[in-house]
């Protein structure tokens, strides 16, 4: 079937990204995968190809592309070398539609074109110990001083990707207390900075997988965060965090899907080079079958996608429409990496071969952003049941 989501503009940065990823990722990627992040000067150098920048306003040093699609690209890149980009893909899928949505002028001044350049990194701390996908039961607190020219921030956050290199953190924190009718209620959104005083990076998290990309616990006591720097309006937070929920879900459908189709090549060639009892694995009619059915599955996610990345950019797609994308693509990510890794056999199971790796990091997809129960739970409403 021929594919229409991506243009010739699309295939263009595909190939610069390609060789990008060749000269300055592929060579060290074991280095990062044995320090458990990559360095912060990579960074850098992602901002100087214009990754961060894509669909940043070009007032602000960015290209001005309101389009998901360059992204998506960047998902099928790095699962097809079997590396990741360490924790860039928060600050541009997580941080980016916060900044757009919700700065004024004047922040966008302040914060965008350091975006852009990778001079300063974004990440988002929504969850807590004890809440998980409860957000509605945070506790961190957010008040107001008596001069009224800043917030007292204290509390803390868990499991927050690219929170060791961030140098600017979006948090979820009360500005008042829930109501009888609403939990969800008084929830604000800040941008601290991780410099400031009180805010303190606790563990840096050891995952089974995604290991270059740097995770941490963090803890905030009596941080100054100033009024200039609140996101959106007091109390609104939570009705955010849903209205960009699309956006991350279909961010991790994707990359899911990319991860199977990658899984699938990564099998293709094993198998056509090992060679037991005197013939290619790949001769054998179950290698045939077995891989037939995962690029079977791996059309089927491919069709998912692409039509939610259009919808995506069309600005028309729904939470449970994101939801099932999400739901359907993990789970075939899930067999699809499985089945391939079983046919490595016993070198499936070694680090220093892709599908190692890619099992280990496919395994999230289907906790964060929302679990799959989650997800089952969103369309259902949907559905009206």
């Amino acid at each position: 079937m021929r594919r229409t989501v991506f243009n010739e503009d699309h295939e263009a940065f595909r190939e610069t990204l390609r060789a990008f990823i060749e000269a300055e990722v592929v060579p060290v990627y074991d280095e990062w995968f044995a320090a458990g992040q990559a360095p912060r000067d990579f960074y850098y150098k992602l901002g100087e190809l214009g990754v961060f920048g894509i669909r940043v306003d070009e007032e602000y040093g960015g290209a001005g592309i309101d389009s998901y699609k360059f992204e998506a690209v960047v998902y099928e890149e790095t699962a097809r070398a079997g590396i990741t980009f360490g924790g860039s893909g928060v600050h541009v899928l997580l941080g980016l539609p916060y900044i757009k949505l919700l700065a004024t002028d004047e922040q966008k001044k302040r914060y965008l074109p350091k975006f852009a350049s990778g001079e300063e990194m974004w990440a988002i701390a929504m969850t807590e110990p004890g809440t998980g996908s409860d957000l509605a039961g945070m506790k961190t607190t957010a008040k107001l001083s008596e001069d009224g020219t800043h917030y007292v921030l204290n509390g803390s956050k868990t499991f927050i990707t690219g929170g060791v290199h961030a140098d600017r953190m979006i948090v979820c924190a009360r500005t008042s207390a829930p109501t009888a009718e609403d939990r969800r209620h008084g929830i604000s959104l800040f941008v601290v900075d991780t410099k400031a005083e009180g805010y303190s990076i606790g563990r840096k998290l050891d995952k089974l997988g995604l290991k270059t990309s740097d995770t941490a616990e963090l803890a905030f006591v009596d941080v100054k965060v100033p009024v200039e720097d609140l996101l959106g309006e007091e109390n609104k937070g939570f009705y955010y965090l849903g209205h960009n929920l699309a956006s991350e879900r279909w961010g991790i459908a994707f990359g899911a899907y990319a991860q199977a189709k990658a899984a699938v090549r990564f099998a293709k060639e094993y198998v056509k080079e090992r060679t037991v009892f005197g013939q290619t694995v790949a001769s054998f009619q179950n290698t045939k079958f077995e891989l037939a059915a995962c690029q079977a599955e791996v059309d089927a996610a491919e069709a998912v996608v692409d039509r939610a990345t259009e919808a995506l950019d069309a600005g028309e797609l729904t939470p449970a429409e994101a939801a099932s994308a999400k739901l359907f693509a993990t789970e075939v990510a899930h067999r699809v990496i499985d089945r391939c890794l079983q046919l490595h056999g016993g070198y499936g199971f070694m680090n220093e071969y892709p599908i190692a790796r890619l099992y280990a990091d496919n395994r999230v997809n289907r906790i964060y952003g929302g679990t799959s129960e989650i997800m089952k739970s969103i369309i259902a409403k949907d559905m009206g049941l």
